[in-house]
């Protein structure tokens, strides 16, 4: 699926990732892409040595503890996030080290509309 023609609906927790964004990483392995029928399972397979990850925004732990593990297997994972300092998922990242870098702006998810809330990009390495 295109992610330009994904349309986020209100139920949905799936939200595309900016076009600049996905330029940054456009080389790097991405176990959980945008999509309502996965081919694999990004939660059950190894991931690759440089990994891109915006998994659904409404329960990302199981996403984050899989990233840590495949941090420390020595691999450079990017998260991208919705900023909830008060979340258990976004504690076990500080604990590990992660570094947050806290996105000035609201990202638009390729709609158009500005998002109601505020995103980081979380490095693991």
């Amino acid at each position: 699926m295109n992610m330009a023609q994904y349309i986020v609906t209100k139920d949905s927790d799936q939200f595309p990732s900016d076009k600049w964004i996905l330029s940054c990483f456009k080389e790097w392995f991405d176990p959980c892409p945008l999509n309502d029928k996965p081919m694999i399972d990004g939660l059950n397979i190894e991931w690759k040595d440089r990994t891109y990850v915006n998994p659904p925004y409404s329960n990302p732990k199981a996403w984050v503890i899989k990233a840590i593990e495949e941090a420390k297997k020595g691999k450079r994972i990017v998260l991208l996030l919705k900023h909830d300092s008060s979340t258990e998922w976004y504690r076990l990242l500080h604990e590990y080290g992660a570094e947050f870098c806290l996105i000035g702006k609201r990202l638009k998810h390729q709609t158009g509309k500005t998002s109601n809330f505020p995103s980081v990009l979380v490095f693991l390495t």
